[in-house]
């Protein structure tokens, strides 16, 4: 009897990438597909489907190398578990950018083999995403890389220091509510549509900035945000004390400084937040939590510049302990599971935001299996 292959995803603007992992998958046996509904991909994602469900599993379903498809009942990352344990298939096939600790430990539970594609490309044919697909938007997101909760007043008002940051190019749609300013790079989208426009890029970031909180906003978004996602390169970012807009912004485009930072980390995909979700519903906020979080900010940046890989492990997990310590919110039993699972393969982790939940960015002297890669966005020349 052929084995029985499992694959799911949301499968939208049916291309070559698609059909080339159908291929992959179906070459370990029988292959069936489950594929997100609109309403789930609407959460997961921020947005509307280009195809509508039942067009995508029409579209899918015609394929020769489909079993069969349906449309998942659940919601979230895990929206297939449901038909996963009816179908109770042999393999379970995902991408890389697919892999989650959540679906390795299902299958665990149910016997199920997890095989990871690495998206080989078709000879011949182009590489293909469905980012690229729905537009040519050259937008970056931002990573929080240390010191994160410095740029908020309540914060930086016990304590005046640093938050870094660094643009990570838009080569994959990350989730809504995972951290990566998500719902600040929407706002970009809307204001610039494509690409962020030439010119003073502080003035770029206020403009963005005063967009998002317009007079009378109730929680004001740490500038952060803004800045992490039009400036390029490795950013450092100084509050003064009670202040929302930094006193000095130091850039790094150093592009062997970049390469260095872009070859230790690693993501690892986790539960988006939850709609609910407030991490500010519990803090402990102190003169001494704000000063650990500044002083590892300064570790980590020390550590980048000297490209001193167990320096920036101890900086970059002693900044993501100082943020728990005054948010322990941001610690949720899937962030604590999924460390548990990667502390013996890393030298440290944090959230890819300060808000909680989405990605784990892990800094490893060694490549970690499963993980996503990111690129920093580079200083144009012209």
């Amino acid at each position: 009897m052929h084995k029985k292959v499992f694959v799911s995803g949301c499968f939208d603007i049916l291309h070559s990438g698609h059909v080339a992992f159908f291929e992959e998958a179906a070459t370990h046996g029988d292959l069936y597909v489950g594929i997100g509904s609109d309403r789930t991909i609407s959460d997961l994602k921020g947005r509307r489907t280009v195809n509508g469900e039942r067009e995508r599993l029409y579209m899918i379903r015609s394929l020769k190398i489909v079993k069969d498809a349906w449309i998942n009942r659940g919601s979230g990352l895990l929206d297939f578990e449901e038909e996963l344990r009816a179908l109770r298939p042999d393999i379970f096939f995902v991408n890389e950018d697919g892999f989650t600790p959540d679906k390795k430990k299902l299958c665990d539970e149910l016997g199920v083999e997890l095989v990871v594609s690495r998206r080989v490309p078709v000879a011949g044919l182009p590489p293909r995403s469905t980012t690229a697909l729905r537009s040519e938007c050259r937008i970056p997101y931002r990573l929080d890389l240390a010191g994160g909760w410095l740029d908020q007043p309540y914060v930086s008002k016990f304590w005046p220091g640093a938050v870094l940051t660094i643009s990570i190019e838009p080569d994959l749609e990350f989730n809504d509510r995972s951290g990566m300013s998500s719902s600040t790079r929407k706002k970009a989208v809307e204001l610039w549509h494509t690409d962020i426009p030439d010119g003073d890029p502080n003035l770029l970031a206020r403009t963005l900035f005063c967009l998002e909180n317009p007079p009378g906003t109730t929680y004001v978004s740490g500038s952060q945000d803004a800045i992490g996602i039009v400036f390029p390169g490795l950013n450092r970012l100084d509050y003064a004390s009670g202040e929302y807009w930094p006193e000095k912004i130091t850039t790094v485009n150093d592009p062997d400084v970049l390469d260095w930072l872009e070859r230790h980390l690693w993501f690892i995909t986790l539960p988006p937040r939850a709609g609910d979700f407030n991490v500010l519903d519990v803090t402990h906020i102190s003169a001494e939590g704000a000063r650990a979080l500044a002083e590892a900010a300064d570790g980590v940046w020390k550590a980048i510049l000297a490209r001193d890989i167990n320096g920036l492990g101890r900086s970059y997990k002693a900044s993501f302990d100082a943020q728990v310590a005054m948010f322990p919110l941001m610690k949720s039993r899937a962030v604590s599971d999924t460390i548990d699972l990667y502390k013996d393969r890393a030298l440290a982790w944090k959230l890819a935001g300060a808000g909680g939940g989405g990605y784990l960015a892990l800094v490893s002297e060694r490549p970690v299996e499963n993980a996503i890669r990111i690129r920093i966005r580079r200083e144009r020349t012209v």
